[in-house]
């Protein structure tokens, strides 16, 4: 134990610290939910890519390696964004809504928890049906989100090309 360590432990003991409340690990009002959609819809696309990759010809070493290759990268993606949704949904659900949240939605929590079991599922399959799911999933959080803040919302194409999808956006 170093001589500082030691020093703070006997202010602690004479003078004990306060307790310190906050209801989040960052200064409040740094969420949005749209990073969860962007994640999303990114597992779509990528189920989209897996699902169109063509199989090789067994005998085609090149094109063999080259698929599992395009395979695992497409994978990774994927699992990387059901995890990054998943963390976005979870920051949202634990630190932004509040039991007044909960008192005007009474399913909030059963739409989170389904959200991230979704996440899980996507990162466990190769299902269009479970992506689109979780992109779903996610629209509605963001359109209950905005909600609390008495933000109107609207659907819009998400521009991404063969990705499809749309985002929920607030309105001015």
């Amino acid at each position: 134990m170093s001589v500082l360590d030691r020093a703070l432990q006997l202010a602690d003991r004479v003078r004990a610290p306060r307790e310190a409340h906050a209801h989040c690990d960052i200064p409040c009002g740094i969420y949005d939910p749209h990073a969860a959609q962007v994640a999303a819809l990114t597992v779509v696309r990528m189920v989209q890519l897996i699902q169109a990759l063509p199989a090789p010809d067994a005998g085609n070493k090149e094109a063999v390696d080259t698929y599992a290759m395009q395979m695992a990268r497409y994978t990774e993606v994927k699992e990387e964004h059901a995890k990054i949704c998943e963390h976005e949904l979870v920051v949202l659900w634990t630190d932004y809504f509040k039991p007044e949240h909960l008192e005007k939605h009474p399913n909030l929590h059963d739409t989170f928890w389904k959200a991230t079991k979704l996440t899980s599922t996507v990162k466990q399959t190769i299902s269009m049906d479970s992506a689109q799911q979780l992109l779903a999933a996610c629209q509605q959080i963001a359109e209950i989100f905005w909600e609390t803040k008495g933000v109107k919302t609207k659907r819009q194409p998400s521009n991404q090309g063969a990705a499809g999808g749309e985002f929920v956006y607030p309105t001015t």
